[in-house]
């Protein structure tokens, strides 16, 4: 289960200390914990314009975010403020208020520039703020977006010519929200009221020229036609007198313009609906540890004079998300073979089978944690890793076997080799009484369960170690013949011969199990075969007797109808005979 993430109040996110920017330990690791999918917005615009009071009204706070009350900019670098999503269940709702532009204090505004270029490579939903209307004036002060494409780089290797495309860019591009406060015209053209969102398309319009002039005016507005295809505007009446509105933190919705509360509700319903979540090309869904990557990868290279590259920073991602996929599929694997696996098992086809099940799941736990995994490098490394992790359960299985047999023989066979010591078989016939102690021991042994694939191998090197011993026994066995002798070393020999020969058609029935599993199905398949052409056989032959009935019928109908028409043929010629014989003749007279 996810953990919930409670902070009471934002942090920082991106540092900006004198110019150079840096990410907040404590914030990364706010992120990290984070699991849910990210809704992300950011808020940009001149300092001084009313953008933290928007973003506490997003939190549900009327405080939260710095809000100042006077000409100087409180916020610096980029702030964050994580809450539960109000209206997606299981999603987090990441919102950054950036440092104010154009800050006259900084006297450099590539800092500026930098900000605003983060802002939009890490937001889904991304909030110009500025006060006023749209005039030449505001588009002058958004000359950032002008800028972005020497800021950031959408591929690694742009096309033959060193250029991008606007659409490199709109594929990752978040959704772009003009937020204009203190609005004080009517929303009229050529004498029509029209919407916000007409309003900010008018305001957009490019001019026909192709003069220095025209060029400035339309740039920006070309700019933020082609990288932000999804626009939407919100006008805000101011919210309550000028010299009140360093209080706005105190004050509640009541002591505010009812035109504004009801503006700012709007708006905050429309982020909560319509704002998306953070999505990296390929529909990879950004959760609190890959907005951390992200975060890292774009400041680290700012920091190091580079471009922030949208595709350098997905596959750094895929890199670290892959490595760690690979790791928690080698760890669940482990933990299900450690669950399943009582070592030794009685056969190595019995390990090979749990080993199979649990590399399928650990296979299908990678798949379902990995993305862009480019030329399979990191599944190829999985299977590597888990072929080795088989190899060395097999080596731990043959020495778990073993040992369970090691301890077995003392086990049995130590009362045995104590009574040799102790002299109980140096007499005559102790041979032969030795003999059959140990065949009862060995009996014994074998009966044993889950001593596993050793326990041939195991037994017969414990016995050969003995055979001084047992050598020992029969020189002192004066009542045996020489005959008898002989007769006992070759039946020793034999059982030996025999032993290893046991062992040598155990080791090829080991190897030839994979081999006949692959016979057993090729078999299936051709008995399958088979009787799907005896059953297409017997079809076909019933349907030509079937056909044949067919024939015979017809026929048997057709003689049937000839025989009824020839019937009434002749009917109707009797008739026709009756009828001429019934007709009176006329008998002509000549006088």
């Amino acid at each position: 289960m996810t953990p919930k993430i409670y902070m009471p109040a934002p942090v920082c996110l991106i540092e900006n200390n004198g110019g150079q920017l840096l990410a907040n330990q404590e914030a990364l690791e706010i992120l990290s914990a984070t699991r849910n999918p990210l809704v992300v917005v950011a808020i940009v615009g001149l300092y001084r314009t009313g953008k933290s009071y928007l973003m506490n009204k997003l939190a549900g706070k009327n405080k939260g975010f710095s809000i100042g009350s006077t000409v100087q900019s409180h916020t610096k670098g980029i702030w964050m403020w994580c809450v539960p999503h109000p209206k997606k269940p299981n999603h987090t709702l990441v919102l950054l208020d950036t440092e104010g532009l154009g800050d006259v204090e900084k006297g450099n505004n590539q800092n500026d520039s930098w900000i605003f270029a983060l802002a939009i490579l890490l937001s889904s939903t991304f909030v110009y703020n500025s006060m006023g209307t749209i005039n030449q004036q505001a588009m002058d002060q958004l000359h950032y977006v002008t800028e972005l494409s020497d800021r950031i780089r959408a591929k690694s290797s742009p096309d033959a010519n060193g250029i991008e495309d606007s659409a490199d860019f709109v594929s990752f591009f978040p959704d772009f929200v003009w937020t204009l406060r203190d609005f004080s015209l009517e929303l009229e053209a050529d004498g029509l009221p029209i919407t916000a969102d007409e309003y900010l398309e008018i305001s957009l319009k490019l001019k026909q020229g192709n003069t220095q002039k025209d060029q400035n005016f339309n740039l920006p507005r070309l700019c933020i036609r082609k990288f932000f295809p999804k626009k939407k505007c919100f006008i805000f009446d101011r919210p309550t007198h000028r010299k009140k509105l360093g209080q706005l933190e105190t004050m509640h919705d009541d002591e505010l313009d009812p035109e504004f509360v009801q503006q700012a509700a709007v708006f905050c319903s429309y982020i909560f609906s319509n704002s998306k979540t953070k999505t990296l090309s390929g529909g990879i869904k950004v959760n609190g540890p890959r907005l951390e990557n992200l975060v890292l990868t774009y400041v680290n290279a700012i920091s190091s004079g580079d471009l922030p590259c949208m595709e350098n920073a997905v596959l750094a991602l895929a890199q670290i998300e892959n490595a760690a996929a690979v790791q928690k599929a080698i760890a669940h694997y482990d933990q299900q073979m450690n669950q399943m696996v009582k070592l030794p098992t009685e056969t190595l086809q019995e390990l090979l089978d749990l080993h199979r099940a649990c590399e399928k799941e650990a296979i299908e736990f990678f798949m379902s944690n990995s993305f862009k995994d480019i030329d399979q490098l990191f599944q190829k490394d999985l299977a590597a890793k888990l072929e080795k992790k088989r190899d060395e359960f097999c080596k731990q299985n043959l020495q778990a076997s073993t040992d369970r047999c090691s301890d077995l023989l003392k086990e049995i066979f130590g009362p045995l080799e104590d009574s040799v010591k102790q002299g109980v078989y140096s007499k005559p016939g102790g041979y032969r009484l030795f003999i059959q102690k140990t065949q009862e021991l060995k009996k014994t042994y074998l009966q044993k369960p889950r001593k596993g694939i050793q326990a041939e191998e195991v037994l017969q090197e414990y016995l050969d170690s003995k055979e001084s011993m047992t050598d020992a026994i029969l020189q002192t066995d004066q009542t045996l013949t020489e005959k008898e002798k002989e007769i006992e070393v070759e039946r020793v020999k034999a059982e030996s011969a025999q032993a290893a020969t046991k062992r040598l058609e155990e080791m090829q029935m080991k190897n030839q199990q994979i081999m006949e599993q692959k016979e057993r199905s090729y078999q299936e398949h051709v008995k399958q075969l088979t009787e799907k052409m005896e059953r297409d056989r017997i079809q076909l032959l019933e349907e030509q007797e079937r056909t044949l009935a067919l024939k015979l019928q017809e026929q048997a109908r057709l003689l049937k109808e000839g025989f009824q028409n020839e019937s009434k043929r002749l009917h109707n010629e009797i008739q026709n005979l009756q009828q001429n014989m019934a007709r009176p003749r006329r008998i002509c007279v000549i006088s």
